[in-house]
Order: C-alpha cells, then sequence, then structure tokens
C-alpha cells in the first residue's frame, strides 16, 4: 500500500477565490487609472532631468573648504537634538501617565490622548513653518518642533507600556494606604523605566536626524547650511553637508542601537 501524505497548506487570507482575485484586479485597475489620471507634465520632467544632470555634474567632487561653516551647522543641529530630547522627554513623561487608562480617571486620560494626537498629527517640517512664523528663524523654532515631534512618539509609548505594567505592585501599594505619587515612584516607575532609557535615547537619534530637515524651512542646525548652499548654487558644498549628515546618522544610529542592546 501507497501511503498518503497530506501536505499542509496555508490558508488564503480570502477564502473565496472570486472575492480574492476580484479585490486584485480591482486594486490593479485603481492603480492604472490612478496613474493615468496623474497631471504629468511629461515636458518638464524632461527638462527636469537635464537640470538634474547639471546638479549631479557641479556636486561631483564634494568641497570641505568651508569646512567651519560645515562643522557650526552640524554643532547647531547637535544643540538642537539635545535640548529638544530632554525638554520632550520631561514632558512626555507627565503626559504619558494622563494617557494611561489604568492610572488616570477618564476625564484626564482623554485630555492626555489628546495632547498625544495633537502632537502627531502633524509632520515636523509643517511644525516647524509654524514655529518660524511664531517666533522668528533660528535654532529655537527647532527646538520647539522637535520638543512637539518628542511628544507625539515618546508619550505614546511609554503610555503603552504603563497599560501594559503588572498592576500587583500598585494593588499593594494602595491597599497600605500610600498616597498616589509615592504609588507613582515606587510602583509605576520602576517597571517603566528601562523603555524610558531606551524610548530617550531612539528620541535623542530620532531628533538630529529630522533636525537636519527642519533647518531646511529656516528652523537653523545644518538643515539651514543645506539650503543656503543649494540657494547659491553651491552644489559641492551642498553634496558634502549632505555626506556629513549621512555619516553622523550613521555613526548616531550605531551607537544608539549599542546601548539598546545593553539596556534590552
Amino acid at each position: 500500500m501507497t501511503a498518503v501524505r497530506d501536505h499542509w497548506r496555508k490558508q488564503p487570507f480570502i477564502a473565496s477565490p472570486l472575492l480574492r482575485y476580484g479585490l486584485y484586479a480591482a486594486v490593479i485597475v485603481y492603480i492604472g487609472v490612478t496613474v493615468a489620471t496623474l497631471p504629468i507634465d511629461w515636458a518638464r520632467v524632461s527638462q527636469g532631468l537635464e537640470r538634474a544632470g547639471r546638479i549631479f555634474g557641479g556636486a561631483f567632487p564634494p568641497s570641505f573648504q568651508r569646512s567651519g561653516l560645515l562643522i557650526d551647522g552640524f554643532l547647531e543641529s547637535l544643540k538642537i537634538a539635545l535640548l529638544a530630547t530632554v525638554g520632550g522627554v520631561f514632558l512626555s513623561i507627565p503626559i504619558a501617565f494622563m494617557a494611561a487608562r489604568n492610572i488616570a480617571p477618564l476625564p484626564v486620560y482623554y485630555l492626555g490622548r489628546g495632547i498625544i494626537i495633537v502632537a502627531r498629527s502633524f509632520h515636523p517640517v509643517i511644525v516647524a513653518i509654524v514655529f518660524v512664523k511664531a517666533v522668528g528663524f533660528g535654532p529655537f523654532a527647532g527646538v520647539l518642533t522637535l520638543v512637539v515631534y518628542s511628544i507625539g512618539f515618546v508619550a505614546k509609548l511609554l503610555a503603552e507600556r504603563i497599560e501594559e505594567i503588572d498592576p500587583g505592585p500598585v494593588e499593594a501599594m494602595k491597599s497600605a494606604g500610600a498616597p498616589f505619587l509615592s504609588v507613582l515612584i515606587y510602583a509605576v516607575f520602576p517597571q517603566i523605566m528601562q523603555r524610558q532609557i531606551g524610548l530617550s535615547i531612539y528620541q535623542l537619534d530620532s531628533n538630529l536626524r529630522a533636525s537636519a530637515v527642519v533647518g531646511i524651512v529656516g528652523a537653523g542646525g545644518i538643515g539651514a547650511t543645506l539650503a543656503n548652499a543649494f540657494g547659491r548654487y553651491d552644489y559641492d558644498f551642498a553634496l558634502a553637508i549632505t555626506m556629513v549628515i549621512v555619516g553622523v546618522i550613521l555613526i548616531s544610529e550605531a551607537i544608539s542601537g549599542a546601548i539598546r542592546k545593553r539596556i534590552a
């Protein structure tokens, strides 16, 4: 007798073949219609390719002659990232407790979640434009922008970590009559401290990257130096700045990754 072997097959996400292939066809048709109806000016695209050729042709070899200006811009970005991380993390902690359903009463919970939603609703470039209009060009606008950016990320993840804590120590301290602040310090903080440190390190790395972006709209840092280089058609200096930004981000990513592994 020949043994019959049953081969296991992963079940498709949509069981009905008609519905599954119909969905595939609808997606393909939608993508085709979307591409066909995009207002693409192919003549302008061809001209843009020529301009791109001139830009890349003028960018090589990169020029590091004005290294002092480059270093000043990078140091300003580093200061922006450090100040924004400290300020953002400092503000994120109470907001995270406000947005934790197992800690805060319902009205405070909704307020905390509302602050996080607002902070996460806008891209840092849009926030940077608002602050540049409000407080003027320079690094202060960049710091304020990245503080808002940090709150949207750190407060959300920290609030989710608070909601996942072991309720045993909290209930034990409450049953012993401990005040609310003592419960937070001795029952909640020890359970979230590792996550808080990891989030702070990651946010510093993220703010260093974002500081190069928000500077392009006038919020200071190396991004402002890059925007000025493009404005003066100094493409070789712009390429040097871009290379430094990529190098610094790679180094910071490696350092922050190593630190996160050690505390994990």
